[in-house]
Formats: structure tokens, sequence, C-alpha cells
């Protein structure tokens, strides 16, 4: 069940993080929206409440791991619990390892990596104390196979991957009922590329995303059923891209 569930969205300024969030509250959930944006998380959550939903808003960089933590508060202030961590904050500027862009390379890790640590971290104490709740991340399909130019955004969303899948198993052993969805999108049109400084590598970015993006809308309704599903059932994994990509 969805409604009334208290889900906290991570890069929930644009793209995936909107969709998802205005698709979730129009099904009757409770979503925080944390990003960087503050002034877009506003119009967001009053476009929300405009139409009936429930919305709280947080400007969240999730690099700080006290930004995490003061969102988990929000939420428990505003609505008394957190059922649902949708952990979608992500960059992405790719480039050849040979053009040394190191300031990116830290940047991805800081973001893609430890933004997830800072999340669960901040969210985790709630779950196990009352023994439920999901952790839902955003990985890639350059977490699932290697792509020239990708090597660190590629090695952060491997990361993901294994986190979340050692975070189920955990709490399958440890008996927190608590579930996992890691999600590997391939070319959705969101704001991703503005952070790519490559220019070879935007080139070819972009044309891949000219020719075969699909809108943020379709991740929003997997990550939608994942939270449907009874609280007895995780789907641990979902691969999602336009049918015509050869990812």
């Amino acid at each position: 069940m969805i409604k009334d569930k208290v889900v906290i969205i991570t890069g929930a300024s644009s793209g995936i993080g909107e969709a998802t969030a205005k698709l979730l509250a129009s099904k009757g959930a409770k979503v925080v929206l944390g990003a960087r944006r503050e002034e877009n998380l506003k119009r967001i959550a009053n476009e929300i409440r405009q139409t009936g939903g429930l919305a709280a808003y947080q400007e969240l960089d999730v690099t700080k791991h006290e930004e995490n933590d003061r969102i988990v508060h929000l939420a428990k202030a505003e609505f008394g619990r957190v059922d649902v961590l949708f952990l979608n904050a992500g960059l992405m500027p790719n480039s050849p390892l040979s053009a040394l862009k190191t300031d990116d390379w830290h940047q991805m890790v800081d973001v893609n990596v430890k933004g997830v640590l800072n999340g669960v971290a901040a969210g985790l104490p709630a779950f196990l104390e009352q023994k439920s709740g999901h952790v839902i991340a955003t990985s890639s399909v350059a977490g699932l196979k290697a792509y020239p130019g990708g090597a660190v955004y590629g090695g952060t969303k491997w990361f993901v991957r294994d986190f979340m899948e050692v975070l189920r198993m955990e709490s399958a052993i440890e008996g927190t009922h608590i579930r996992t969805t890691t999600i590997y999108p391939a070319a959705i049109n969101t704001e991703l590329l503005t952070t790519i400084k490559d220019q070879a590598s935007l080139d070819q970015m972009q044309g891949i995303y000219d020719t075969y993006g699909i809108s943020p809308d379709r991740i929003a309704s997997v990550v939608a059923f994942a939270i449907d599903q009874p609280e007895d059932t995780t789907i641990n994994e979902f691969t999602v891209g336009p049918a015509n990509q050869p990812w």
C-alpha cells in the first residue's frame, strides 16, 4: 500500500525525483522532498498541495550527514514516521580517464556513494526501531556493465548495486523487515547530462538521449510499483530503459 506512507526523496528538485514525488503524492503518500535547489522544491511541494496531496521539503546536500539527519527529523516532525527512503540524488560528469578530471571523480564519489551512505545512516535507525522500512536507490545501467568514459560514474553505481544487495541480505538475516529496491535506468530524460564538462563525452551522451530518451515518469511508476507490494515482498532490482535502446 502506498497510501499514508511517509516517503523521503533525495534529488527531488527535477527529473525522476520530481516525477516520483508527484505520482506517490497522488496515490496518498506523504512525501518529504530534499535537494539543493530550494526554489524548485517549494514549487513542487506547492503543486502537490494544490492537488490535495501532502508534502514537506528541505534544502539538502546529501554529502553532508547532518543535513540527511535533519530531513529524517523533518519527516518525523511533519508526518510522525519514515517508511521509505528513495535515494535518488546523483551526478554523471563522464569523461575519459586520460582527461584527468579529478575534481569530477571526487564529486561523483561524494554524491553517488557518500550520499547513499549518509541517507541510509540517517534513516536506518528509525527502520530498525520500527522493524520496517524500504530503501530504494537509483543506480544505472552503468552499474551493471562498463562503458568507456564512465569509469568513475560506473564505479559509483556498481557500489550502489553491491551496497544495496548486502543491505537486503543483512536485513533478512537480522529479521528487521527492511525492503530494498535498486533501479538501473538507461536513457531517461533528466538533467543528468548538465553535469558533463568534457565536450566529447557530452556530445556522445546527448546523441544517445536525443535518440532514445524517455520520460522520468517511467521510473516513477516503477518506484510506486515496488512500494505497493505487500510488506512481506521485496522486488530487489529493476532495469528500466527505452524499448528501442540497445544499452
